[in-house]
């Protein structure tokens, strides 16, 4: 190819790459607090409020089900002391000794049943929780995008969500670029009569990788208690 005909070609690829890049808008970002939105908003408020109530629930029927070991264990204890009683007759030791043997299996089974019970409640609650977020959070995410919209942005941010080291991917911006509180303004504009007003403070952080399981004191044994990531535990 002759030198003459190559520059030609040359500009004229560089001419076309410029009317590309010409063509192409110019990016217009703004920023918004997924985390912030999502805690505030009145569904989350209620959601919140039926799982403390839940959580309360579960609670109850926990301890009476730790009541109910505490007295198989005070049963057993008097079993076992009259198996070692000098003042018993000896039917009367072989019979409190087999009786202990049973009580203790019924101790067993309790415990087991309540560890079940927390372990299932938990899981439960947990789940029922993750699904709510996921729906909220897509549900958000269609408000956000028509309020981005309303800007002529070509890219949101959500600075809510920790980096890989543990900060926030928005290290600054301009409030300018704002729209959390637009956002949060729209849905409380679409808030149904009757449903909980607008919170501002935290509902549910973010979850856990794992279940948060505390320990409950009992006289039987330690057990957990019934608890939702994020959510406080109701008072006993």
């Amino acid at each position: 190819m002759n030198k003459p005909l190559h520059t030609l070609l040359s500009l004229g690829a560089f001419g076309a790459a410029t009317l590309i890049a010409q063509a192409q808008p110019a990016p217009k970002i703004v920023v918004v607090d997924m985390a912030k939105i999502f805690d505030s908003h009145y569904d989350t408020v209620a959601e919140n409020a039926k799982l403390q109530d839940a959580m309360k629930k579960a609670q109850t029927t926990f301890d009476q089900m730790t009541k109910e070991g505490d007295e198989l264990v005070a049963q057993f204890k008097e079993l076992d002391e009259m198996s070692k009683s000098a003042l018993a007759t000896p039917d009367a030791k072989t019979k409190a000794t087999s009786d202990a043997q049973a009580k203790y299996k019924d101790i067993q089974q309790k415990m087991a049943d309540r560890q079940k019970f927390a372990n299932d409640t938990s899981a439960l609650l947990r789940d029922r929780q993750q699904k709510f977020r996921a729906s909220m959070l897509e549900a958000i995410s269609k408000i956000v995008v028509t309020v981005a919209k309303r800007h002529d942005a070509t890219l949101v941010l959500d600075k809510s969500g920790p980096s890989v080291i543990g900060i926030s991917p928005i290290i600054y911006s301009d409030p300018g670029y704002e729209i959390t509180n637009e956002v949060i303004a729209e849905i409380a504009a679409n808030r149904p009569a009757g449903t909980p007003a607008v919170s501002t403070a935290p509902a549910m952080p973010a979850m856990p990788t794992s279940p948060a399981m505390t320990p409950a004191s009992s006289s039987s044994s330690d057990m957990p208690k019934i608890t939702v990531p994020g959510v406080t535990s109701p008072s006993r």
